[in-house]
């Protein structure tokens, strides 16, 4: 990966809106159209926009053997975010949420379709084939030939202690070994976006966000060594695979909610930091969390390690003042060393905020970070 020599350097989390209208332009053509979108913006590290995926356990019933969908028992929940304690706190406002279909609150977004299936390992889960990753790498390969390329790119691929949320164990006798299959069966669609030259971003969220989704609430040590599994399961699938080609994504999950039983991130970070990826990328930008950058005064950097703070966030259609993002950039340039930054996005910004807010805050991100370069290298 590049280091901030000279300039901050910029990029995002990963789910962006479509430019072309939805069937003006073939995938190949909307992604390349959000590169050049990117790129006239400002920002040096793109992504293809996350137009994949669409709802995870359907994406890998079709890429895992093992992997089933079976009709939800009576009372049962589709996703384990839909049995969290914080909805508990506020039953009225979760209530209302589920009643309208929404998860972020953005105008034209489309009303979330209940869950009535759940994905379950019903036998040995395998990857069956890389035949849904080559197609996005080639996608965004050609994509970014005809916007006319970019400094560097990016493509997600979930982490092992992320999927366990929305894919259900029923065959595997301990979760450790639920989670390491996972993650022997992501490993192939790793190797496969490093292979292809893309830097390998790891989506993460469930480092942080699984903790409000346990009950009886754990105490930190219990926890501690809940993520410490899926934390050693990445660890393998990424064996072989240079660091400084994957960085690390975790956030506390990007509905608009209120976030109060958010894990703070101290009890965490030493985890967070053994993952082997050379950038660590996390919320930094919210009105949650802003204030945890004080924690990395606490911690020595691992030599080589690259911080990617969210510097704007998908949680608020204000759009950031470039001021203040200049002045979050320089509070970790001034912690850890301003080589070590690059300004990144709280969480993924696509189908979180309106469109037109999405490409504003990218906009306000680049300026930010010519701001704080100017401040921090004085050109």
């Amino acid at each position: 990966m590049r280091r901030s020599e000279g300039a901050i350097r910029t990029t995002h989390a990963g789910r962006l809106p479509p430019v072309a209208p939805t069937g003006e332009a073939d995938i190949t053509g909307q992604v390349a159209a959000v590169i050049k979108k990117q790129v006239q913006i400002g920002i040096n590290c793109v992504g293809d926009g996350e137009f994949w995926n669409g709802r995870y356990f359907q994406y890998y019933t079709d890429q895992f053997e093992g992997v089933a969908e079976r009709p939800l028992k009576p009372g049962e929940r589709g996703s384990t975010r839909e049995e969290t304690r914080e909805r508990d706190e506020f039953p009225k406002l979760y209530g209302d949420m589920d009643r309208v279909g929404t998860m972020f609150c953005v105008p034209g977004e489309a009303p979330r379709v209940p869950f009535r299936t759940k994905a379950i390992a019903a036998g040995p889960i395998k990857g069956r084939a890389t035949e849904a990753i080559r197609r996005e790498v080639k996608v965004f390969k050609d994509a970014l030939e005809a916007a006319g390329g970019a400094d560097e790119a990016f493509i997600c691929v979930f982490a092992p202690g992320w999927l366990d949320h929305h894919i259900g164990n029923e065959f595997y006798k301990t979760d450790e070994e639920f989670v390491f299959a996972l993650a022997e069966a992501l490993r192939e669609e790793y190797r496969a976006v490093v292979e292809a030259g893309f830097i390998l971003q790891i989506d993460d969220p469930g480092l942080v966000d699984s903790w409000d989704m346990i009950k009886p609430e754990p105490t930190i040590s219990e926890y501690r060594r809940y993520i410490k599994t899926r934390v050693d399961a990445l660890n393998h699938a990424l064996s072989g695979i240079p660091a400084d080609r994957v960085r690390h994504h975790f956030c506390w999950g990007s509905w608009h909610g209120a976030h109060t039983h958010d894990l703070p991130l101290s009890s965490v970070l030493d985890i967070a930091l053994e993952v082997k990826a050379q950038a660590t990328s996390f919320e930094a930008g919210n009105v949650r969390h802003q204030h945890e950058w004080t924690a990395w005064k606490d911690v020595k950097l691992p030599d080589g390690k690259i911080l990617v703070p969210g510097v704007v966030s998908h949680a608020t259609n204000l759009v950031e003042h470039p001021e203040l993002i200049a002045q979050r950039i320089r509070n970790f340039a001034d912690t850890v060393g301003r080589e070590n930054v690059i300004a990144g996005t709280d969480c993924g910004l696509g189908s979180r905020l309106h469109e037109d807010l999405v490409w504003a805050k990218l906009s306000a991100l680049a300026e930010g970070a010519r701001l704080a370069s100017k401040a921090l290298w004085g050109r």
